[in-house]
C-alpha cells in the first residue's frame, strides 16, 4: 500500500516524525502509526514483525518503546498548542493497538514541555564511559518527579553494596546472552546503516561498572577491556512500576521518555543496561534485591558526554498509514 505524504494531514506527519524519534531495543523501531483522517486522531501500534524475538520474547520492551513513542506524540501535540487526549489500549481484542492520541482543548505548552520538545531530535543513547562530572542532585530530584508524573518511580542506585549487587546481576544476564549464539547473532544483526551505528559500539562492553552489549564481538578479541573506567560509570537508576501489565509497560515507556528528554535538555544522556530484565530469574532478583518489590522496567546510566551518534529513523513514508486502509 502507498504511504505517500499526500494521504496525510500535516499534524499527523508532525506526530509521526516526533514519535519515530523514541528509543527502542537496539533501534528496532517496533511500531507503526495510523491517522484517522483529517487529523482527528493518531494511533500507535506495535509492529510484531520488528520485535526482536530472542531479546524481547514477551514483547515487554516493544510496548515500552511504543510508550516512549506515545510520549513524543503527546509532546508534539503540546508543541502544536493543544492538550492531548490519550486512550490507552483502546481495543481489548487488539493488543497491538496500544494507544490513540487526539487533540483536545487549545493550551500553550509549558516551559518544561517546550524544553522537552526541543530536546527530542537531540536525545541519543550513549554507549561507553561518561565524563567525570556527576549528575546534580537537583536534576535527579526533577527526574524523579517527572517519572512519578507518569505513574513510575525512578530509583537512584547509589549505595556501594546495591551498586555491586546490580552490577553482578547485569553481568550474570549479559553472560547468559553472550553464551547464546542465537542471541549474539540477533544483537550483531542490529548493527548497521538502519540500526545501531557501528561507531557507537567501539568501546569495550566491559569498560565501566555495568556490563554492556557486545554488538561487535569485541570480547572474543579482548577478554579483558584494554582500559576500565569505573569512576566514569555515571549515575545508575532503575525505572520501576507497581504492577507489570501492558498498561504499566506503556506508562514505563512514557516515564522513560519524559525522563530522557528532560535529562537531554539539561545536557545529560543515558545508557541502557536492560539485560537483567530480559532473563526472568535475574529480573526477579533485581525486583527483590534492588527495586524493593516493585517491577523493574529499565536500568540506565546517566551522565555527561560530548560524544553523540545519531541513529537512523524510519520516516512517516514508512511508518504512517490511514486507519481506514487495511492494517498490515
Amino acid at each position: 500500500m502507498s504511504l505517500a505524504h499526500a494521504q496525510h494531514g500535516r499534524a499527523a506527519l508532525h506526530l509521526a516524525h516526533a514519535a519515530s524519534l523514541a528509543p527502542s531495543p537496539h533501534n528496532s523501531q517496533p511500531w507503526f502509526f495510523a491517522e484517522e483522517g483529517h487529523d482527528h486522531g493518531f494511533e500507535i501500534h506495535a509492529d510484531r514483525g520488528r520485535r526482536l524475538a530472542l531479546t524481547d520474547p514477551g514483547g515487554r520492551e516493544t510496548v515500552i518503546a511504543c510508550g516512549a513513542a506515545l510520549f513524543n506524540a503527546r509532546i508534539a501535540v503540546r508543541d502544536l498548542g493543544f492538550r492531548p487526549a490519550v486512550d490507552l489500549l483502546p481495543e481489548t481484542g487488539n493488543p497491538a493497538y496500544l494507544a490513540r492520541v487526539a487533540f483536545a482543548a487549545h493550551a500553550p505548552a509549558t516551559y518544561d514541555e517546550a524544553l522537552m520538545a526541543g530536546a527530542m531530535a537531540h536525545r541519543h543513547t550513549h554507549r561507553g564511559p561518561f565524563g567525570a562530572d556527576r549528575v546534580g542532585e537537583e536534576l535527579l530530584d526533577d527526574l524523579r518527579e517527572h517519572a512519578r508524573a507518569e505513574g513510575a518511580d525512578l530509583q537512584v542506585v547509589d549505595g556501594a553494596d546495591q551498586l555491586d549487587q546490580l552490577a553482578d546481576l547485569v553481568r550474570t544476564a549479559e553472560d547468559v546472552h553472550r553464551a547464546d549464539r542465537g542471541h549474539t547473532a540477533e544483537i550483531a544483526g542490529c548493527v548497521g546503516p538502519a540500526g545501531v551505528p557501528a561507531e557507537a559500539c567501539l568501546y569495550h562492553p566491559d569498560c565501566v561498572l555495568l556490563a554492556g552489549r557486545d554488538y561487535l564481538g569485541l570480547v572474543r578479541q579482548f577478554a579483558v577491556p584494554p582500559q576500565k573506567w569505573v569512576s566514569r560509570t555515571g549515575t545508575v537508576v532503575v525505572l520501576t512500576t507497581p504492577y507489570d501489565t501492558r498498561a504499566d509497560w506503556l506508562r514505563a515507556g512514557q516515564a522513560l521518555q519524559r525522563v530522557l528528554l528532560y535529562a537531554a535538555a539539561h545536557g545529560v544522556r543515558a545508557a541502557f543496561h536492560t539485560q537483567p530484565l530480559e532473563v526472568p530469574a535475574v529480573r526477579a532478583e533485581v525486583r527483590t534485591r534492588i527495586a524493593f518489590g516493585r517491577f523493574p522496567q529499565l536500568v540506565l546510566r546517566l551522565g555527561h558526554t560530548n560524544q553523540t551518534w545519531a541513529t537512523p529513523r524510519r520516516g512517516p513514508a514508512e511508518t504512517l498509514l490511514r486507519s481506514d486502509l487495511p492494517v498490515r
